[in-house]
């Protein structure tokens, strides 16, 4: 089995850290959408009556892995190839898979941050500023805290995955965009069932969820790993693939 090199994937990663600051455009929507989505279940717990079940505010807060993403992801293939910096990279021994967990780790990176920030942010808010009532209501809502916790990660892994996929096979940067978005919302199922009471919250019920996403992400990575074709994305001809392997990546993942 082929080893991953570690140093070329942290390679990969620093250099997308060090793009995100040029592209300051990108970063600041993927600040302001957290907070947007931040400003709706504080306004819930803060101005519902006292008994109002705050499942669903709570709930709305796995839109922020979903949304964060999309627009880095998106952008990740697409966007390079359109500014002519994909080539070069392509063109080094950098193997396939290196390739694809260098970066999505720098899109998982920010989102994760962000996403636990928001999170604790509104936990802490409602800790101290809340009135007592809504924050024991709040805070017992164990099963939807675990929930919350565990689906982050997946909810982004998810995201990342598929604005990848999308921005491999995308001609322009909005089309990828709007698609990787798009695409990106499936996952969210599990949030509806929870919040219309379909399935009621349980510890059990979120590690369920959680597997069974976890399941859904390793294979979707799987499949994306073979949609990347090195001489396409260089040349924009598909490479012949005996084997079912095109002859570039081959090359270097042999």
């Amino acid at each position: 089995m082929m080893s991953i090199d570690t140093a070329r994937v942290r390679a990969v990663v620093r250099k997308e850290l060090r793009d995100y600051r040029r592209r300051r455009s990108i970063v600041v929507t993927m600040i302001i959408l957290p907070v947007v989505f931040l400003i709706e279940p504080t306004l819930t717990v803060f101005l519902a009556p006292a008994g109002t079940n705050l499942q669903v505010p709570l709930l709305l807060l796995l839109l922020i892995p979903v949304v964060t993403p999309s627009t880095l992801a998106a952008y990740s293939i697409v966007g390079e190839r359109e500014q002519g910096t994909l080539e070069p990279l392509l063109t080094t021994p950098l193997r396939r898979e290196e390739f694809i967990l260098g970066k999505a780790s720098a899109v998982m990176i920010p989102t994760l941050v962000l996403s636990y920030a928001v999170f604790g942010l509104f936990l802490a808010v409602v800790g101290i500023f809340a009135k007592s009532a809504a924050s024991a209501a709040v805070f017992h809502q164990g099963p939807v805290l675990l929930a919350i916790v565990l689906l982050i990660p997946l909810m982004a892994g998810w995201a990342v995955i598929v604005g990848m996929a999308v921005s491999v096979r995308a001609s322009e940067i909005r089309v990828a965009q709007q698609l990787g978005m798009v695409a990106s919302f499936p996952p969210l199922v599990a949030v509806i069932l929870l919040a219309l009471g379909v399935v009621h919250p349980s510890v059990r019920v979120a590690l369920l969820f959680a597997g069974v996403l976890l399941l859904i992400d390793a294979r979707a990575v799987s499949l994306v790993s073979r949609m990347f074709d090195r001489e396409r994305l260089v040349t924009g001809n598909r490479a012949a693939r005996p084997g079912g392997t095109s002859r570039l990546w081959r090359g270097r993942s042999g």
